[in-house]
């Protein structure tokens, strides 16, 4: 291994890694942590169950969710068993129709179809009504999910490393990360080649960033080959998309696939129809690739107006009726539902504040909810109290999704910010918007090398954030306000050099005017970054917060 930069060890430790061989395959470009699927309770059990069916050539569904991650998980599986059948095809139920997870009225369709086997991504954990219902039917299942078991589990071969007894050693895999663990097991029973695998990595990757799961452990192996794939360009549907995104050539990152790829592929189910995001990913052909390009553009461009004009809405809400509310409940006719979820973590880092948003449901005297919480509060464990209230409810510690009666609404709220109030009472920081400074540095300390070396601990995101560094006691000097409402701002921060380090703020230029404006020292708190303009390569803060 390359020498490590002191300051990157200093990093690493902060976090917890401190052992030589963690260290290693942390910043390894070739890491190795991953485990066999066979760990995994169950996994025996279902392949063997599919590989007979295969043998037996009874056509098999692949049922899967209506985001990024089933989305993924759905077309991994797909290309997975087409070397092996062709008798298969999949199902991803409508967010508006059918809601999230197995339901009858599909098991119903998939059974005139013809399948005897249904494999479920991404869902079907607690489907155990459901699973009973297609068993009276006779078709068997296999249920693949990564959720949190809350209620009574599925009677049927169940592989979700979060259930009873499982003793696989990591827990926080995404739903196409327990697909892929599925493939794995499906390839080394079946004799096909290992090749297959590496080809599906670049699906593991965007499902594991998007569907904002741990970048620690094997989700870190894993997305990491999975960028490199991405990078490669060999699945010709991402490969146009990436192109009409305008992500330049072989500089795929973390943020290209959350802020980018992701929104595109979740906006088919935001908006119309989940396949279109399946079809771009399996598809070959160039004229469909184009149309699915085309429709996932299009969604994706209707998606952000929507959202910002829910997103005002919503504001609007809080602030002339929730001002002294800890947790924002907003019921609203005006929300699109296929971006509910968005708008609700928009409002939450807006306000600082866990939010859930309502909207109507299709059924008559119902309310289909999605909520995003802050850093410090379990949004599962807080709504799991009240489970009584509604008649679907799943979720994790930092997103949320429900279905209840429109009667419940005053109950839960009065319920929930009573609970957050307690909350707050024991913890007085539990709505401190400033995130833990990994790192403080001398400004003299910063160079393109420590920039470049700090990329090492890349792809950033959940649980491996990018670092936070802190300079202090710099003066602002050349400041210049940008944009309509002079929401940017951008300064040299020096001390000891020169001109100092560029720094740039983003639309909270207001916020930090008037300790601009006193041009005392100052301390910045930020991510370094490098900028290249007309061949000219410079590093630039990018600044969080400003303190005196």
């Amino acid at each position: 291994m390359n020498k490590i930069h002191p300051l990157i060890r200093k990093i690493l430790e902060n976090r917890g890694i401190t052992e030589e061989e963690e260290i290693f395959e942390f910043l390894s470009d070739k890491p190795t942590k991953t485990y066999d699927p066979f760990l995994l309770k169950n996994m025996e059990a279902g392949v063997d169950l599919l590989l007979s069916s295969i043998r037996q050539n009874r056509r098999i569904c692949i049922y899967g969710d209506y985001d990024a991650d089933g989305v993924t998980s759905v077309s991994l599986l797909i290309q997975i068993l087409s070397h092996l059948t062709d008798n298969l095809f999949y199902y991803i139920p409508s967010r508006f129709d059918e809601g999230y997870g197995l339901n009858k009225d599909a098991i119903d369709i998939i059974k005139k179809e013809g399948a005897g086997l249904i494999i479920t991504v991404d869902c079907g954990s607690i489907s155990y009504e459901e699973v009973e219902y297609g068993k009276s039917i006779g078709i068997e299942f296999i249920i693949t999910d990564h959720h949190n078991i809350s209620d009574r589990p599925a009677e049927c071969i169940l592989i979700n490393p979060k259930q009873e007894d499982c003793l696989y050693p990591f827990k926080q895999l995404a739903g196409c990360g327990v697909a892929f663990k599925l493939a794995q097991a499906i390839q080394r029973k079946s004799g096909l080649p290992g090749s297959i695998l590496s080809g599906v990595l670049d699906l593991v990757a965007l499902a594991t960033i998007g569907d904002i799961v741990p970048l620690v452990d094997e989700n870190r192996t894993l997305t990491k080959y999975g960028m490199r794939k991405l990078n490669s360009r060999k699945r010709p549907g991402l490969k146009r998309l990436m192109e009409e995104a305008g992500i330049p050539a072989g500089e795929i990152n973390s943020d290209y696939i959350a802020y980018i790829i992701v929104p595109h592929i979740n906006s088919a189910g935001r908006i119309l129809d989940a396949k279109t995001g399946v079809e771009l990913l399996i598809s070959l052909e160039r004229e469909k690739i184009e149309k699915h390009t085309a429709v996932l553009i299009q969604n994706n461009k209707e998606r952000k107006e929507l959202q910002e004009e829910a997103f005002l809405k919503c504001k609007k809400i809080v602030e002339e009726e929730m001002k002294e509310d800890l947790f924002c409940i907003i019921a609203s006719k005006d929300v699109h539902e296929g971006i509910a979820g968005i708008v609700a973590g928009k409002i939450k880092d807006e306000f600082g504040k866990p939010t859930i948003i309502l909207t109507e449901s299709s059924k008559d005297g119902y309310l289909k909810g999605t909520g995003r919480s802050i850093r410090g509060l379990n949004l599962y464990e807080s709504l799991k109290k009240y489970e009584a209230l509604f008649a679907k409810f799943g979720g994790h510690s930092e997103a949320c999704g429900l279905l209840m009666k429109s009667d419940h609404l005053s109950e839960l709220k009065t319920c929930l910010n009573r609970d957050i109030e307690n909350l707050y009472r024991e913890n007085t920081a539990l709505f401190d918007f400033d995130l833990p400074v990994d790192l403080v540095v001398e400004e003299e300390n910063i160079d393109l090398n420590l920039v470049s070396e700090l990329e090492r601990l890349a792809p950033f995101g959940c649980g491996n954030e990018r670092p936070l560094i802190e300079i202090r006691g710099v003066r602002p000097t050349g400041i210049n306000y940008m944009g309509d409402n002079r929401q940017h701002v951008r300064f040299f921060g020096s001390r000891n050099r020169g001109n100092g380090i560029p720094c740039v703020l983003f639309q909270k230029a207001q916020d930090y005017s008037q300790i601009l404006q006193r041009s005392d020292l100052i301390n910045v708190s930020g991510y370094l970054d490098i900028n290249t303009w007309n061949g000219e390569t410079k590093i630039q803060f990018v600044l969080k917060s400003i303190t005196c």
